[in-house]
């Protein structure tokens, strides 16, 4: 039963991440005074992408051709270790932080490789945006969550989030700075406004769209949907651990859909929120993002030390 959990939660994941990035449209055409699309736009550009045949360059190597496979499994494998609706699971000895990281790097270094594999000049622009960003990203990412971890006094996600709920809603400082430190580092790496434009094909404002300009058909229904299921996973990551209250600690039918409604209108919120961001905040400029990240990491540096200061000392 425990096993079956674990596989309907991953699979929640991969279902619910192009209905969140719908959500998420809807919400910025509403508040930009556009007409928009339906809910389920993003699962219908998915299954048009699935069913067109896929155009590869003549000299493309099988780093092309295979990176949105691997970059599609590695988002899932990386749901499978996050909790979603509850936290006691067999995938739960796995939940651990330098997993999860090192999932979505293994990710970003194939999609940067595919980007180079081409020969483009966009593709290749792309990639060297993509790897400096992620530079100065993962380690901002790092500190906050290891200022989560060293107050749960372990890296393991579940054991975190059980540590919170026991511990009760108490305002510490060093949450506080490690959520937004991390809600920044979520922003840059899932290419959202400020630092990237998701909707933008302006080629000299180009990040992520970049490096995948030259995939069509299937392949790029892969990408969009593992870059979906990346921002849902940043949300469930923020939602879970800083505000975990709601989500099942045990298997009854009762706790599991109140733990699924919960998260359910935990990333709506969440969504709101980046559409009022989206909308309210202009992009900056490329070598502005180094600012953008190494306030991330001081807010994380900042929660470190007031960790240590105020509530170690305790």
């Amino acid at each position: 039963m425990n096993w079956l959990l674990a596989v309907i939660q991953t699979m929640l994941f991969v279902a619910l991440a192009p209905l969140l990035s719908g959500w998420l449209k809807w919400c910025k055409c509403h508040l930009q005074n556009r007409k928009a699309p339906s809910l389920l736009q993003p699962y219908r550009n998915l299954l048009k992408l699935t069913r067109k045949q896929p155009v590869v360059a003549e000299h493309a190597s099988w780093i092309f051709t295979k990176s949105p496979y691997i970059v599609f499994s590695a988002m899932v494998l990386a749901a499978s270790v996050v909790p979603l609706i509850a936290v006691d699971l067999p995938s739960a000895a796995s939940a651990d932080v330098i997993v999860l990281v090192g999932f979505f790097a293994f990710a970003r270094f194939f999609l940067a490789l595919a980007g180079l594999d081409i020969g483009t000049a966009f593709g290749g622009m792309g990639s060297s945006r993509e790897m400096t960003i992620s530079s100065l990203a993962e380690p901002a990412m790092l500190m906050a969550v290891f200022t989560l971890t060293m107050t749960a006094s372990t890296t393991n996600l579940s054991l975190a989030i059980e540590h919170v709920l026991h511990e009760g809603l108490v305002l510490r400082p060093s949450f506080v700075f490690a959520m937004f430190a991390l809600i920044l580092v979520a922003i840059a790496e899932t290419g959202r406004i400020p630092v990237d434009n998701p909707a933008t094909h302006l080629e000299l404002t180009m990040i992520h769209e970049a490096m995948i300009l030259e995939y069509s058909g299937r392949h790029l229904a892969l990408i969009e949907w593992a870059s979906q299921l990346k921002l849902m996973l940043y949300g469930v990551l923020i939602a879970n651990i800083f505000l975990p209250w709601g989500i099942a600690q045990g298997f009854s039918a009762q706790a599991l859909s109140y733990g699924l409604l919960t998260i359910i209108g935990k990333l709506g919120v969440l969504a709101i929120l980046l559409a009022i961001s989206e909308t309210l905040v202009a992009k900056m400029r490329l070598f502005r993002v180094q600012e953008y990240l190494s306030f991330a990491y001081l807010l994380g540096l900042l929660g470190m030390l007031s960790h240590i200061i105020l509530e170690a000392s305790r």
